[in-house]
């Protein structure tokens, strides 16, 4: 299977959104991979989902809290740096890459806004979740009531094991409840963050979808960054019609 597709999202038909895997080939720009492949991945991609591949916006994503809200400056070829973009657009198809990492989709049901989110490690601490939220509220009023959330595969619990300078991190902000402690070492379930942080934002639980699918313990399927270090990008994508 090449696209993945989200249950909760696909009740919606005004959407095209869809979480690609390996068989939909590498789709950033920065790894070690051939131009001309990585164009006709997307290029491949945009015929799957039916949308033109000039529209998509991605980004430079940096392991920051920073949330961009499209304008008609953006195009494919110039992505933004920053790990969030908000849209109301039709016709414009937003993305977010990751390997290990959380791709997060987000949909307004009743003002017609989307939004893509890339939350690792940092993104997780610095509460990526929230910056695009409200970001959302702020320029399109959307209601937290109404927002939905779809986060696809990422390392698992089982895999992300981490330092003790990330334990007491995570302590020092409040996080050791997403810590597992297996003899000497720590593992980091950033799952459990990300979904405390929704409901902590009033996100609806039955609003929220996050994926078990550990993408380390998959690697044959998704691209991980911990299992192999050289490695490509798998996406999260959604747009409105």
């Amino acid at each position: 299977m090449k696209i993945i597709q989200s249950p909760l999202l696909n009740t919606f038909c005004n959407l095209t959104h869809g979480f690609t895997t390996k068989k939909t080939g590498n789709l950033a720009f920065h790894v070690n991979d051939t131009l001309s492949n990585i164009e006709q991945n997307h290029e491949s991609l945009a015929k799957i989902l039916n949308y033109d591949k000039n529209s998509l916006i991605h980004m430079k994503q940096i392991h920051s809290s920073l949330v961009h809200i499209v304008s008609n400056e953006d195009n494919f070829t110039n992505p933004h740096c920053c790990d969030a973009l908000i849209t109301n657009k039709p016709n414009t198809p937003l993305m977010v890459m990751v390997a290990d990492c959380s791709p997060i989709l987000f949909y307004d049901v009743k003002n017609k806004v989307i939004a893509v989110a890339h939350a690792g490690r940092q993104g997780a601490f610095k509460n990526i979740i929230q910056n695009t939220i409200e970001a959302m509220h702020k320029e399109f009023h959307s209601n937290i009531k109404d927002i939905y959330v779809s986060v696809g595969a990422s390392i698992g619990v089982c895999c992300y094991e981490v330092g003790s300078e990330i334990y007491a991190q995570a302590k020092e902000i409040g996080l050791e409840y997403a810590l597992q402690k297996k003899e000497n070492s720590y593992y980091l379930d950033i799952s459990k963050i990300l979904k405390k942080q929704l409901l902590d934002l009033g996100v609806q639980e039955e609003n929220i979808e996050i994926s078990k699918e550990c993408t380390c313990c998959l690697n044959n399927k998704y691209y991980s960054y911990r299992a192999q270090a050289q490695t490509g990008r798998f996406a999260g994508v959604i747009m409105l019609k």
